[in-house]
């Protein structure tokens, strides 16, 4: 399987979270097949607003959460 990830972001109700204030209107850079591709984009989107401090955005490991049986245990 692929290792799949996401990048998206938004407006975040405190910058210190992941609380998006409205989630409808979160912004979907794309997917990515691998991490360093992902790390590019989301650096490029997170360039772009980076002078505002309620705009996040984060990459989702989605091949840990299409198989969360593959993720190696904690500890």
């Amino acid at each position: 399987m692929s290792k799949l990830h996401l990048v998206f972001g938004g407006r975040v109700s405190d910058p210190r979270t992941l609380d998006f204030a409205d989630p409808a209107s979160c912004e979907v850079v794309g997917i990515f097949a691998d991490y360093a591709s992902a790390e590019k984009a989301w650096r490029a989107a997170a360039q772009r607003t980076v002078d505002d401090a309620e705009m996040k955005f984060v990459v989702v490991h989605l091949h840990r959460l299409l198989e969360p049986n593959l993720v190696p245990p904690a500890g």
